[in-house]
């Protein structure tokens, strides 16, 4: 969820001009904010965070509605005595971002976040540790592989927020680890090395510095490997999809189309190329790759159908949803039992009864093959995170 609100603030702080053209700013902060005052809300003290309401292995028991759920609403924590460096450090990002894309409608919000931010990175650095060792319900469901790429993701975030020098004192003291094969919401090297590159173009630092410069081509050598010019590019399907995971592959193709779109960007402004292993590439190229990501995902497929609901004339209708696959309690308030909604409702045959308009399924797989059913959660699951940085990718090319 902090990894949402983090792509849409940067959506917002990078493209906002694009979103006020279409009066879209608007609905774009009022997203962000929803999830902000959430965040928010979830950090009462300095060193406290709540990370998880409830328990991933009794709520995938239940097929129901969310209003007629039963099971138990624990809320988990992490603490001083309990740390979490990957969540609140992530936390700091997104609510960093946020103030940033206030900063020019609502500036008391915007200090509020940046206030946040900052307890927030604090208490990740000094009580380090994986979340998961302290939520451990989470850790079958979102297990994070590490915290250093959120820790720098933060400081980036922050210091694009405050200019403060201490937050790039702090970069400079961290690893870049090296060229990563994703963006996603468990690994932000390539957000942070991308946030670098930008001041490195901008010549507010200097790429001769030899970590700032490793930054920035690191960042761009995830690019060229994007655009099939690196040393080791990433995989595609026949049909043109950039193939990373077979676990909702659309949420990594929707960060790294972001990534070309904002780095185009960067580029443009500083009159500059990326020189790849297969040859120079210019901002025009990237928005190109990100160009033919949209329109797989929108319908330019093998499928000839829009990975996203309710786009176009021919999209999943199968979506593994449980609000989406259950008829509203507006039209019918009997209660939907734990068990019973998969006999009623999930084992059914047929579409959704309601159209989760706008969602953006897990996507198809290496073959580019999509078989539209419920029962296919690696392919028709959506996520929030697919949706967040396509937001942004969209933007740019509306």
């Amino acid at each position: 969820m902090a990894f949402t609100m983090t792509m849409l603030a940067w959506s917002a702080v990078d493209f906002g001009d694009h979103l006020s053209s279409r009066n879209e700013l608007s609905n774009a902060l009022g997203a962000i904010r929803w999830g902000t005052d959430y965040l928010i809300n979830a950090h009462p003290d300095p060193d406290v965070l709540y990370g998880e309401v409830g328990d991933g292995y009794s709520d995938h028991d239940c097929w129901q509605r969310p209003e007629d759920m039963t099971t138990p609403r624990t809320a988990y924590r992490i603490d001083d005595q309990h740390p979490g460096s990957d969540l609140a450090a992530e936390t700091a990002a997104a609510l960093a971002a946020a103030s940033i894309a206030f900063r020019q409608t609502d500036r008391q919000y915007a200090n509020q976040l940046l206030g946040h931010a900052k307890q927030l990175f604090e208490f990740a650095c000094n009580h380090q540790g994986l979340y998961q060792n302290s939520i451990g319900v989470a850790g079958g469901f979102y297990s994070s592989s590490g915290y250093e790429d959120e820790l720098v993701w933060a400081a980036a975030w922050l210091h694009r927020a405050t200019n403060d020098g201490k937050y790039l004192d702090f970069l400079s003291t961290r690893g870049t680890d090296g060229t990563r094969s994703e963006f996603s919401w468990d690994d932000k090297f390539v957000g942070a090395q991308v946030l670098i590159a930008k001041l490195v173009l901008e010549g507010r630092l200097q790429k001769s510095s030899g970590t700032w410069g490793q930054y920035k081509n690191q960042a761009e050598q995830f690019i060229c490997s994007c655009l099939q010019k690196g040393n080791s590019n990433l995989g595609r399907t026949p049909g043109g999809l950039l193939w990373i995971h077979q676990w909702n592959n659309f949420q990594y193709v929707a960060a790294a189309s972001f990534i070309a779109s904002v780095y185009s960007d960067y580029l443009q402004t500083s009159s500059a190329s990326i020189q790849c292993p297969g040859g120079s590439v210019g901002p025009s190229d990237l928005i190109s790759f990100a160009q033919s990501q949209v329109d797989y995902m929108l319908g330019s497929n093998p499928k000839n159908m829009s990975y996203m609901v309710g786009y176009g004339s021919k999209y999943p209708t199968e979506v593994h949803h449980r609000g989406a696959s259950i008829i509203s309690i507006k039209k019918d308030p009997t209660p939907v039992t734990c068990r019973g909604g998969y006999g009623s409702w999930f084992n059914q045959n047929g579409p959704n009864p309601n159209v989760l308009d706008g969602a953006i399924v897990g996507g198809p797989d290496q073959s580019d093959g999509y078989y539209d059913s419920r029962n296919n959660f690696q392919q028709a699951e959506p996520a929030t995170v697919n949706v967040a940085p396509f937001t942004g990718v969209l933007a740019r090319l509306a």
